[in-house]
């Protein structure tokens, strides 16, 4: 027998017939999986109304909405489905485009199951009945025809927390860049990829060159300003990230992690891999099938069967792995240009004038390779370097001094310089190395004199005049440095972010150990845009905090839970090095009686006779209870999760509130010996006895804290 579910989509499927309505993008949005279609927006209007936040008082108001109006008849898709505005023809039709109208009695079938939770199976939550016949029986006698029963459910991950906390206006998360899922990087990489898409307008102040350029024109160093300036200026290019992808954060880049190897760099990894060069199957299909000029058939299949999952720090040793497989014949000239296009359209985080690690004495020096060490006599930053630079106390040496005081902080000069020079680098294939290879500039045919441009110049640098910047042309020239060389060109190449935001997430971690260091002149204006010294000084007024990895369960507040258990979550190997774990309860509203809630760690058996005493006990917290309500109806009512405007008014009491966790000593503990970690709340009242309708909840995560 068909579930309701199943029943409405087929409901839509027939009344959509032959419709190739595209719904902004989404398709036939009822057969999403239904996470998602409980999310989705056509045109600006959810589908499916929020889930409403029940109170002592049993009104139902949600998000500024009537309390008098159902979360069935609130939502788009009935609404649609009706005729009523905004679907009554002043701005859309009626739904389904392109269709036939849906009967009233579906109508009204869809409407029930929204404001019944949106149920995808009839039976809202599992638990065993077993001995329970007689409220089975009863349930029959009323008529009804599903078994809504409290009780606990296994959870799984959210797909896209990130989402997640933009739709509920949580703090976001700015992730390490090494713990991403795929899908997060691949978001990640859509969303530069649209900025690039701008470029075609130049006037177009979203588009990337222009937000790019603010750095070159404006940036702040070497004084009180280079941290709060450089604040407002990731926060500002996350703002313009988020207008093409709603949820995507700014990732950062921990550069002193294992993998890069911080006392001998140039055996690590050198950048982060979502970052380096890579080939895919349409890469290949694209090199073989409509460049110009195309790869031979069996050059394309050697490296189809050999180079699909390996990535690449540079494009020096990129092209070194192509001429070992094939010939040296497709590395130069026009086959050169098609494989930097076929990298640029796999990876729009890759940027082909860096040269990470690469260093060498230029020319009168016979270009001759070398480390950071030996060439530029700096050091890649260690971690005992980044610990000393913690446990300064001024803000003066920290980060800069002021205009009376005047002094590069320790932070400014090493690490962020450090890796700048690192993330640039130096051309190995710079013509002046490789005169036969100089008598052309690559893309453009036309002569260069090279010794002209040098001619024993030492301040030679980056070019930055008569560039067009992240166009084919400019991608294609031979350069002597990386653009993150020099600090006119560094915000160009898209590693700038993660390099900057982790210089960020350590300004921030001091500032938690030094709250009254600050900067001097905090009524400083930071140009181009109004916000002050002062403006910076918390992050979390901007929206985001900084995580390893995050790890979201939805659980939403229709149906209480008295014992939630996780699916097991796997840890990936590099954010297992956290320095602290947290379990986070999110906007748990006003709970009508106070009660406790125990944490277990890979014991999903775990329940209110279980011993604290038990290895896989984590902690607890106390939430305190409302008690009965003495006012009218919507007394206690949640306030919306929007304020009016001009509500100046404080923020109500009965505010859903996060609750927090630390489950650090036994998360650590058992990741010595699995890399999943299961997560059990047991819901104990403050009788000591199970609480199984009590708690209510939008979610739980586990995050884990450098």
């Amino acid at each position: 027998m068909a579930t309701r579910y199943q029943s409405i989509r087929a409901i839509l499927d027939r009344a959509a017939g032959d419709s190739d309505a595209d719904y902004d993008g989404n398709g036939r949005f009822w057969n999403l999986p239904l996470t998602k279609f409980l999310e989705v927006r056509v045109h600006g209007v959810r589908m499916i109304a929020p889930a409403t936040t029940p109170s002592c008082c049993g009104s139902n108001a949600q998000d500024g909405g009537d309390a008098r109006v159902s979360r069935g008849e609130e939502s788009g898709l009935v609404r649609g489905l009706r005729g009523a505005t905004p679907f009554d023809g002043s701005r859309f039709p009626r739904l389904p485009w392109g269709g036939h109208p849906v009967s009233e009695d579906d109508i009204d079938l869809i409407c029930s199951w929204i404001d019944d939770g949106c149920p995808e199976e009839d039976r809202m939550a599992s638990l065993s009945l077993e001995g329970d016949l007689q409220v089975l029986d009863e349930l029959q006698e009323v008529g009804r025809d599903r078994v809504e029963v409290v009780g606990e459910a296994v959870f799984d991950l959210h797909a896209a927390p990130e989402e997640y906390a933009a739709q509920r206006g949580g703090l976001q998360q700015r992730m390490n860049i090494d713990c991403m899922s795929p899908s997060q990087v691949d978001k990640l990489r859509t969303a530069f990829r649209r900025l690039y898409d701008l470029n075609d307008w130049p006037e177009d102040s979203r588009n990337y060159n222009n937000l790019a350029q603010k750095h070159q024109d404006h940036c702040q160093h070497g004084w009180e300003r280079f941290l709060p300036w450089h604040r407002i200026y990731l926060y500002e290019f996350e703002q313009a990230l988020q207008d093409q992808c709603p949820g995507v954060t700014l990732p950062y880049w921990d550069w002193t992690m294992p993998q890069y190897r911080p006392r001998n760099p140039e055996k690590g990894w050198r950048i982060p891999r979502a970052l380096q060069a890579f080939l895919t199957e349409a890469s290949i299909d694209y090199l073989e099938n409509e460049a110009e000029p195309a790869l031979p058939q069996n050059a394309a299949r050697t490296l189809r069967r050999n180079m699909l999952g390996e990535h690449f720090y540079s494009l020096q040793c990129f092209f070194a792995r192509v001429a070992e497989l094939t010939n040296e014949h497709y590395t130069v000239d026009e086959y050169r240009n098609r494989f930097i296009d076929a990298l640029l359209d796999a990876n729009a985080l890759w940027y082909p004038l860096r040269y990470p690690g690469e260093y060498n004495n230029g020319p009168n020096q016979g270009c001759e390779q070398g480390t950071i060490n030996q060439i530029i006599h700096y050091h890649y930053p260690k971690p005992e370097d980044i610990d000393e630079i913690m446990r300064l106390r001024t803000f003066r040496d920290f980060g800069g001094g002021d205009i009376y005081n005047d002094s590069f902080g320790f932070l400014d000069q090493n690490p962020h310089n450090t890796m700048h020079i690192w993330t640039g680098g130096m051309n190995p294939d710079f013509p002046e190395c490789h005169p036969a290879a100089g008598e052309r500039v690559a893309g453009t045919g036309e002569a260069r004199d090279f010794d002209a441009d040098l001619s024993g110049d030492r301040n030679q640098g980056v070019r930055v005049a008569g560039r067009n910047f992240h166009t084919r042309e400019d991608f294609y020239t031979q350069p002597q440095y990386g653009d993150m060389f020099s600090n006119l060109t560094a915000s160009y190449d898209p590693i700038f972010w993660p390099v900057h935001a982790n210089v960020d997430r350590l300004w921030h971690a001091w500032q938690q150990q030094n709250p009254h260091s600050l900067p001097i002149d905090l009524d400083s204006v930071m140009t181009p845009w109004g916000y002050t010294i002062a403006d910076t000084l918390d992050m979390s007024r901007f929206g985001y905090e900084y995580v390893r990895s995050s790890f979201l369960l939805p659980v939403g507040l229709e149906t209480p839970v008295s014992r939630f258990v996780s699916q097991p979550i796997e840890v990936p190997a590099e954010a297992r090095s956290f320095s602290s774990a947290e379990i986070r309860l999110h906007r748990v509203p006003q709970l009508p009686r106070s009660c406790f809630i125990r944490v277990f760690l890979n014991r999903p058996g775990a329940d209110a006779t279980t011993s604290i005493n038990d290895p896989t006990y984590a902690g607890y917290l106390a939430i305190f209870g409302h008690g009965p309500c003495y006012g009218g109806p919507g007394h206690c009512d949640p306030p919306p999760r929007r304020r009016r405007a001009y509500d100046r008014r404080p923020r109500s009491h009965n505010t859903p509130r996060n609750h927090r966790i630390n489950v650090t000593e036994t998360a650590r503990k058992l990741l010595e010996e699995t890399s999943t970690l299961t997560i059990t709340l047991v819901v104990i009242g403050a009788d000591y006895r199970p609480e199984d309708e009590l708690l209510r909840l939008e979610g739980v995560s586990l995050d884990l804290l450098d």
